[in-house]
């Protein structure tokens, strides 16, 4: 009987080999800590492009509303050398009627100002309006010097023109009678009926955004008309 007994040692884990099997266990990550990790990364990153996208589009806007002002301001610089320099031209020492030719869409006038010669020297000034499509317009100028008022290819001299705006809507002139003793805007100036500049030019329209933008000129040299 004691024969058929068999002795077994057993040994009991020491301490060091517990401590190494509970760290053996708690190494690397669960797949729901995997998951939480990629779900907070994919977060993180839709926020961050979020964030880039919306600066890179603000700078793009920024950059387009300051080309778009800065013409706007040449525009009105250049529309405003032409329109104080408007001058009481006459086609002859005899003529007593002066040369200014306005109505709601167009005006024809002679400028002291010449920008073809660097500022100096009589022009004729055209500003016209084109109608396009789908009740857009383009509104031009051109400049003819030497001054030929009866020519309609400008007697020789030179001409140059530009697109003043494109794309616009509802584009009106008026001008400021300088006689009335209130203020009062007509839509048509002839200086021949007249005998005298208005006293102010006023540009409106509607830009390509719906924007309403009215320039109003002064004419310097209103006093010299008789």
């Amino acid at each position: 009987m004691d024969d058929m007994l068999l002795s077994c040692n057993v040994e009991e884990p020491t301490t060091g080999d517990k401590a190494r099997g509970s760290s053996a266990g708690s190494a690397g990550f669960t797949l729901i800590e995997v998951v939480l990790a990629l779900t907070i990364f994919a977060l993180m990153s839709a926020i961050l492009y979020g964030a880039y996208s919306l600066s890179h589009s603000a700078v793009e806007k920024s950059q387009v509303n300051s080309t778009r002002n800065q013409k706007q301001r040449s525009i009105s610089d250049l529309l405003g050398s032409y329109m104080r320099s408007a001058f009481p031209y006459r086609e002859s020492p005899q003529e007593q009627t002066i040369f200014f030719e306005g109505n709601a869409e167009n005006l024809t006038f002679v400028s002291a100002y010449s920008q073809g010669m660097g500022g100096r020297g009589m022009a004729k000034i055209q500003i016209t309006k084109d109608e396009g499509e789908n009740g857009r317009a383009s509104v031009k100028l051109a400049e003819t010097a030497p001054v030929r008022i009866n020519s309609e290819s400008g007697g020789g001299g030179q001409t140059y023109s530009l697109v003043l705006q494109d794309n616009v809507k509802e584009f009106r002139l008026a001008y400021l009678d300088p006689q009335a003793e209130e203020e009062s805007w007509e839509d048509h100036w002839d200086g021949k009926e007249r005998r005298l500049l208005p006293r102010a030019v006023r540009f409106t329209y509607q830009d390509e955004r719906g924007k309403e933008v009215r320039w109003v000129f002064p004419i310097m040299m209103t006093v010299l008309a008789p």
